[in-house]
């Protein structure tokens, strides 16, 4: 029987099918364009490939494609033999996460990789920042996700994926050089993957290195296909250090043409959340932003996102409605909110944006603050809940209280202080 890179069988024999499905594996890991093409000619070359199927199925839902995933799992699900333990509870994963059932297809994606480590399908669905546990809500999850890690780390040698995965986790934990070394690895082995560009970004911001930041990344991008799913967010990444230099005309060079809902390819859950959080974070440093702009987020945010409880996105949308002054969204979202998986904090931080929005700072702050409490349980990178760090710091610095602000850098983000985020901070 064929088997894939990592030594699984493919229950395949068509060598054209698993040269395709290979290919495929690797580009969905490495966040790289053409995943979805690779994986239809695995099952075009092999109607009765179950694991292309649903490698098909999964690279759909990370396009958004939430119909053609559900037809590619249908076909999965029809081709799956009576017996194959490994093959039934791979193709399980992919359908509880597509019914929503993130808790029940991270149990499943446990017991599954406790006999199949090496099934880096299954175990990409659990790891960094945005997946099954990064989302999970649960106190802890980024110790969580880096016992993750380490427990397969040992499975999978010096491959270039799995030195990516545990350095994000090493990242999100506070060891932002040694997450940098293992990026380098990664890198040097295969050069064209995005979530080590991704996270050798976030350890670069993590070390405060700005200049060195931009160079890497920019120049890492010229090589990277705008319909690549993370584009925008490493343009957002990027557009975030020309705020840091005050380099505006760089800053909406890559606002205007690759972070905005017109233009980014990427998911709507960073297309809303990377423009809320770019737009407030550029107020905060000093910036002017035209009101027509976080009309139009609103507005997006409304069309994609009609239902809370997904927490993430429910204290960006809750931003974008407040800095809209669209009133009932915004109430909306903190009616809602509580459904999510960190509803209590999604609530109070959607208040906190609320009372920012009236120039209530006191009632601002005592939200912000709760919404804060164990903000790692929103989800997210550090970077990202940065937002909220850097917003408590401006409401007080509206209140007279610089001191207690440059103080609350200090403790709880040591590592950039020598960044200007908040106009007057320093």
């Amino acid at each position: 029987m064929l088997k894939d890179r990592y030594d699984n069988p493919l229950h395949t024999e068509s060598a054209q099918a698993r040269d395709a499905y290979v290919a495929g594996v690797d580009l969905f890991l490495a966040v790289d364009y053409g995943a979805v093409s690779q994986f239809e000619t695995a099952v075009a070359a092999d109607p009765g490939f179950v694991l292309g199927h649903a490698a098909l199925a999964r690279a759909r839902m990370m396009d958004a494609d939430g119909p053609g995933a559900r037809a590619a799992l249908a076909e999965a699900r029809a081709r799956r033999p009576e017996g194959a333990a490994q093959l039934h509870s791979h193709v399980t994963v992919f359908e509880q996460l597509l019914a929503g059932q993130p808790a029940a297809a991270l149990e499943t994606a446990r017991a599954h990789l406790a006999t199949q480590p090496r099934d880096a399908m299954i175990a990409q669905c659990c790891s960094s920042v945005f997946g099954l546990i990064g989302f999970s809500g649960r106190t802890g999850r980024e110790a969580e996700l880096l016992a993750f890690t380490a427990s397969l780390l040992p499975h999978y040698g010096d491959d270039w994926w799995m030195l990516t995965t545990h350095a994000v986790s090493l990242c999100e934990i506070g060891q932002p050089a040694a997450a940098d070394a293992m990026m380098d690895r990664a890198l040097a082995m295969k050069w064209q993957n995005a979530q080590a560009a991704h996270f050798k970004a976030h350890s670069l911001y993590e070390q405060g290195q700005t200049e060195a930041g931009l160079t890497f990344l920019n120049d890492w991008l010229a090589g990277y296909d705008r319909r690549g799913l993370v584009h925008g967010h490493l343009n957002w990444h990027s557009a975030l250090w020309a705020l840091e230099t005050g380099d505006e005309a760089a800053f909406w060079h890559r606002i205007e043409t690759a972070v905005r809902p017109a233009v980014c390819q990427g998911l709507p859950i960073n297309i809303l959340t990377d423009m809320a959080s770019i737009l407030y974070r550029a107020e905060l440093a000093g910036m002017r932003i035209d009101p027509a702009l976080w009309h139009e987020l609103s507005a997006y945010a409304s069309a994609q996102f009609p239902r809370c409880g997904q927490s993430f996105v429910d204290a960006h949308a809750a931003l974008a409605h407040a800095m809209a002054g669209e009133t009932a969204e915004l109430e909306r979202v903190i009616a809602e909110a509580g459904s999510g998986f960190a509803g209590d904090l999604a609530v109070e931080i959607a208040k906190a944006w609320r009372a920012v929005a009236a120039r209530d700072w006191q009632a601002a702050t005592q939200h912000m603050i709760a919404g804060m409490a164990n903000h790692e349980r929103l989800g997210g990178s550090r970077a990202q809940r940065d937002l909220l760090e850097f917003a408590l710091m401006g409401i007080l610095l509206r209140l007279g209280r610089g001191d207690e602000a440059r103080n609350l850098l200090a403790l709880r983000r040591p590592g950039l202080m020598a960044m200007h985020p908040v106009a007057g901070l320093h």
